[in-house]
């Protein structure tokens, strides 16, 4: 594309062009992209790292050198464990009902309903995640007077935690009931924690910490032993006290299903009032004095701001998988109709061409080769155009060029009418090659591609049906070599190529392909020829014709190869320039979505598939990468990995399909793994880029292209002589000039697979040289404007 920095324009406009990309956006991506990463992670944690399990998961003790005797042979409730060591016991006759693992949604109400029935206060040691998940029960706990402790934040055997993890199990915890109920609390109840007499060393550290945080630890003199849900009987067998000495009774109220504690509590309590015992909380109990405090405002806020965190969190969460496996669906829907759709197309071509489009075209076909600073290319692609089986006249229009493009040409003694102006970009060359062409068939073909030699007659031939108004050819990545090379082969021939098959059925093709597209010169000319109102100006043409009713098709024969970028940065510039041009196309035949006929089949067909799979599938992609990698860390990695291997094993399959249709080897395929991981990502980049260029109003400038000279060129035999010589600036070639003109032997760079496959290059076959040492220099122009797809 010529650089419209190069254009005369007033001055306020050129300093708006060099404010065009927008900064911003980029930090809103990161910002967003780390806090949703920090979420996840968050999330995971919370969710998937330990979680509630049986008691006894935690296996056998170690020693338990350090524990003082006194603490071994002592109550259940433990002080100062930092210092000096003490316990309390409860007292005679009383038994102090707790509760772990809780609040649970179905399971905790119900435990309340029975203790309010029996008028009896008990002491909850709550999960953290548990209680963010369910704030109200915190609330209606404390507020029908029973007592809260913490149980931890996730349910982790604390003794096997650094010290770090086991600051932040308990500060959590203490900021969700702070946040749920505005209350703070010095009760602590080790996960997987029982009697005194079965602690080790590692869990006396955990209980020193603790006291150096200010909790009081609470074992358990009786386990009901409820979380194996041995039945009823059992249950009230394990809890019941023997003797009058007090009891601290272990029970849980979640951590599954607990149907069988609501039924024993609902006989034990009477039964034990009944024997004379009564029932209180664990400070009560033992007499402790107010462990339960209202919290500090700052403990309050923080609590609330943690709780509104993590249940966003949830939200996010489910969102992001709800998203997954619909964009898993529609992906699969979108492969399933094009695989469909391309065979179908196959199937309707094969039948056409036993009948043809209708009577030969022999006419000839004006093509017009756009150009700026192409001298690494321009060569090879007029020597192209000039073994073609199907008169020719060939026009290239220099726009300006720095480089030497058009004295190059000349110099080439060609049958090749070269037109000179000044720089003003590409749609102003292609207008001022339309207005110079003598015939109503028109090519454009860019200066960085070679034609087959039967490429012209075969884009020429739907032209035979008076309703197609434009011709798409198929475009092919010459530069094969290295992994970015195949990457975009496997891209044009899997990606661009079935998708156009899907058009040409659906009868809304949204891109006719700078590099290789055909039209009739009177339907450009009623257009007002090529708009320069988009950057993508091949799609902005198509979709104009498209909307003034003339058919759009694709014709796969028509090959024409093309240089494709060969370094990321140069691959960035030009898919960005395609999306955003595609952006603009879209955003300006709009209108199309209402429209009747051929502009309504353009609108409701093409220009919606672009915007789902071109534009928000796209967008979603880092979601579903960063999701993905939440399933790797915290999920099944297993299913996780299965599931990428279903996926990358539709898009193989779509490829070898694709590659069938094409006549291509299948073996570039053996790179799709790896184009996962880095050119996928690269592309949806661009897509957001484009996406928050266009929202921002930013306008973006014509992006150049490195040509790196890799097309090889075929030799032209000598002119007859009998022709007259045509000068570089007068008149037009004659039809009747070609019919005399000698044929050259075909020129078909197929028949050169270890060049065109990136393998080392083998010596120049006979009949083709290489470019001159002048002209390799690689030079700055973007004239290749397909589009995606």
């Amino acid at each position: 594309m010529t650089d419209r920095r190069r254009r005369k324009a007033p001055a306020r406009r050129h300093v708006r062009t060099r404010q065009i990309t927008p900064r911003t956006h980029w930090l809103l991506l990161s910002v967003l992209t780390v806090t949703l990463s920090t979420a996840l992670l968050l999330h995971g944690y919370t969710h998937h790292m330990f979680g509630i399990a049986s008691d006894d998961v935690s296996g056998p003790r170690g020693r338990n050198d350090t524990v003082p005797t006194q603490v071994v042979h002592g109550g259940p409730v433990i002080a100062n464990a930092a210092t000096s060591a003490h316990t309390a016991k409860v007292k005679a006759r009383t038994v102090a009902l707790t509760f772990d693992d809780g609040p649970d949604p179905v399971w905790t109400p119900r435990i309340l309903d029975v203790l309010r029935r029996n008028q009896v206060h008990a002491t909850f040691f709550v999960v953290g995640i548990q209680a963010v998940a369910h704030p109200e029960l915190i609330r209606r706990i404390v507020a029908e007077g029973h007592q809260i402790g913490i149980h931890t934040f996730t349910h982790p055997d604390l003794a096997r935690l650094a010290p770090w993890q086991r600051a932040l199990e308990l500060r959590e915890t203490q900021l969700a009931v702070s946040g749920a109920a505005g209350i703070t609390t010095a009760l602590l109840r080790p996960p997987y924690s029982s009697a005194n007499n079965a602690l080790d060393d590692a869990d006396w550290s955990v209980l020193q910490q603790a006291d150096a945080a200010g909790y009081v630890t609470v074992l358990a003199t009786r386990d009901a032993e409820d979380w194996q849900r041995p039945g009823v009987d059992r249950i009230l067998a394990h809890a019941t006290p023997h003797g009058h000495a007090g009891q601290i009774v272990l029970m849980h109220d979640a951590g599954g299903d607990r149907s069988q504690t609501v039924a024993a509590l609902g006989t034990l309590l009477p039964r034990l009032k009944a024997q004379g015992f009564t029932f209180a909380t664990v400070s009560d109990a033992v007499g402790m004095a107010a462990p339960v405090r209202p919290a500090g405002l700052g403990d309050h806020l923080q609590g609330i701001a943690l709780i509104s965190m993590l249940q966003a969190g949830d939200w996010v969460v489910w969102l992001l998988g709800l998203l997954m496996y619909a964009a898993g669906a529609i992906s699969v829907l979108r492969a399933a109709v094009v695989l469909l759709a391309a065979r179908r197309h196959r199937r309707l071509r094969t039948r056409r061409r036993s009948r043809s489009w209708g009577p030969p075209l022999t006419e000839p076909v004006s093509v017009i080769v756009p150009a700026y600073n192409e001298s690494a290319g321009i060569e090879a692609a007029v020597r192209s155009l000039l073994t073609s089986d199907h008169p020719v006249e060939i026009i290239v229009v220099d726009d300006g060029s720095t480089d030497g493009t058009a004295d190059l040409v000349e110099a080439l003694h060609l049958p090749v009418r070269v037109i000179r102006r000044q720089n003003a970009g590409k749609p102003a060359a292609l207008n001022t090659g339309l207005a110079a062409a003598t015939y109503d068939l028109v090519v454009m073909v860019d200066g960085d591609t070679v034609f087959e030699p039967d490429t012209v007659r075969t884009i020429a031939q739907p032209f035979a049906d008076p309703r197609v108004g434009a011709v798409s050819g198929n475009a092919k990545v010459v530069n094969r070599g290295g992994l970015l090379g195949r990457w975009q082969h496997i891209e044009y021939v899997v990606g661009f190529n079935l998708d156009r098959r899907l058009f040409d059925l659906a009868e809304c093709m949204p891109t006719v392909p700078g590099a290789v597209g055909a039209f009739r010169r009177r339907a450009l000319l009623d257009l007002g020829g090529v708009s320069d109102a988009a950057l993508a100006e091949d799609t902005d043409l198509t979709m104009a014709l498209c909307r003034a009713g003339w058919r759009v098709v694709y014709e796969e024969g028509a090959k024409a190869w093309t240089e494709a970028p060969a370094s990321l940065n140069a691959l960035w510039r030009q898919r960005y320039r395609w999306c955003y041009g595609t952006l603009q196309a879209m955003w300006k035949h709009r209108g199309a979505l209402v429209q009747r006929g051929a502009a309504g089949k353009l609108g409701r067909r093409g220009l919606v598939y672009l915007l789902l799979f071109q534009v928000l599938l796209p967008l979603l992609a880092p979601v579903v990468d960063i999701f993905a990698l939440y399933g790797l860390l915290f999920l099944d990695p297993l299913r996780m990995i299965g599931l990428w291997l279903a996926f990358l094993l539709l898009q193989f399959l779509m490829g070898l399909y694709a590659f069938r249709l094409d006549g291509e080897r299948a073996g570039p395929l053996w790179s799709l793994p790896l184009q996962q991981f880095v050119y996928r990502q690269l592309m949806y980049l661009v897509v957001i880029q484009s996406v928050f260029t266009a929202v921002s109003g930013s306008r973006l400038r014509w992006q150049r292209m490195e040509r790196y000279g890799s097309l090889q060129v075929p030799v032209v035999p000598p002119q007859d002589p009998g022709l007259p010589q045509q000068a570089p600036y007068d008149g037009f070639p004659e039809p009747t000039r070609y019919a005399g003109f000698p044929r050259p032997a075909p020129y078909d760079p197929l028949q050169r697979p270890a060049w065109y496959d990136g393998l080392p290059q083998p010596p120049p076959r006979p009949g083709f040289r290489q470019q001159p040492g002048p002209y390799e220099t690689p030079q700055l122009y973007d004239a290749n404007s397909e589009q995606s797809p």
